[in-house]
């Protein structure tokens, strides 16, 4: 674990009540604002550069929101598509972003239920769908997003996984319908995602074949897969038939390359591939190919889920945090200040397979 400490410059700091007006926080009839708490955050869509470090005003605290005090938060991918604006959230702007936290519960509104002032709490979407994110001191949640922490699990560990395995849970459960028995194909499988996939998959009992570079092999074994190909082959398609010579019965690609040729000639019939990355990607989809196997492809991204699909993936993610299970393979720790650089060498390629955790 890697510990960095050279934070970056720290820019223009907004007056309190400028921010709370321009946020449109003016304190509501029967509400409250919790305060003032120091944030990372952006007036506007833009690069990396344009996260902002300052005192934001906290949103009230409504009835059915609880307030934490956060102490860690981190970046996904995801959260670089919102503040460059290829994924387009409505605002509010200033925004504050990043969708992970854990922290303490401050305080509970008077229509939440479940938690209490000191419980360990966790939350994974925030900072999209019109909620402020949480790269703040002190954040509202609507408890129905909120999660409490599995006892003896720092929160360190608990950040670093939430975003990959929820996603995991999500592109398995939810939209690959996987069942115990089915063959399954995770390209990418040693990157953050890919891990929580193969991890998730042979937790559900499936055959996981997996496809990533001869150094991560073994890694990949770790976590479950019996079979891992080298990504280059120039035959892979023809070593997964080998490997199941019925076909694949769920194929997904952490890569972002989306390969639909190779997808669609390893499936099985009924088989689904599940699309989760490369936004910006445009593949060739031989369609005969797939509806002649009765074949389906789906694509889908988390910040769309429900509260009840995010409630049970968290399920899941409590037990295998509780259990020991479910560990992030690389983790760096910065400072809030951090928070544009982060952006800037997780768009960069610079942060692969890492999960880079700021202390708030």
């Amino acid at each position: 674990m890697t510990t960095v400490d050279d934070p970056a410059p720290v820019v223009g700091l907004p007056e309190r009540g400028d921010f709370a007006g321009r946020i449109g926080l003016i304190e509501p009839a029967g509400l409250r604002t919790a305060g003032y708490a120091r944030a990372a955050y952006i007036e506007s869509v833009g690069p990396a550069e344009a996260i902002r470090i300052g005192e934001v005003a906290v949103p009230p605290l409504g009835q059915s929101d609880v307030l934490v005090d956060v102490e860690v938060t981190t970046v996904n991918p995801v959260d670089t598509f919102v503040r460059s604006g290829l994924f387009a959230v409505p605002g509010p702007f200033p925004l504050v972003v990043s969708r992970d936290l854990v922290g303490t519960v401050r305080e509970v509104g008077c229509g939440a239920s479940g938690f209490a002032p000191g419980d360990r709490v966790w939350c994974n979407s925030l900072g999209h769908g019109g909620r402020q994110g949480a790269a703040a001191e002190r954040v509202a949640v609507a408890a129905d997003r909120l999660y409490p922490m599995p006892a003896g699990v720092g929160a360190v560990d608990t950040v670093a996984v939430l975003h990959p395995a929820a996603t995991a849970y999500l592109a398995l459960f939810t939209h690959g319908r996987l069942r115990a028995g089915d063959t399954v194909l995770v390209s990418g499988a040693a990157g953050n995602v890919g891990s929580a996939l193969v991890l998730l998959a042979a937790w559900a009992g499936a055959t996981v074949l997996a496809t990533a570079r001869p150094a991560d092999a073994e890694h990949c074994r770790s976590l479950g897969a019996v079979e891992v190909f080298d990504y280059t082959d120039p035959n892979l398609a023809g070593r997964v038939r080998a490997a199941s010579p019925r076909g694949v019965d769920l194929v997904l690609d952490t890569s972002g390359v989306n390969d639909l040729t190779t997808s669609v000639e390893v499936l099985a019939r009924r088989g689904r591939i599940v699309l989760l990355a490369g936004a910006r990607t445009r593949p060739v989809l031989p369609a005969g190919a797939l509806y002649m196997k009765d074949g389906a492809i789906v694509g889908f991204v988390i910040s769309h889920a429900g509260v009840s699909e995010l409630a049970e993936a968290a399920g899941l993610i409590n037990q295998l945090l509780a259990g020991g299970q479910l560990r992030a393979r690389t983790v760096e720790e910065r400072p809030l200040a951090a928070m544009p650089s982060v952006h800037r060498e997780l768009e960069d390629g610079r942060l692969r397979g890492v999960r880079t955790v700021l202390h708030v």
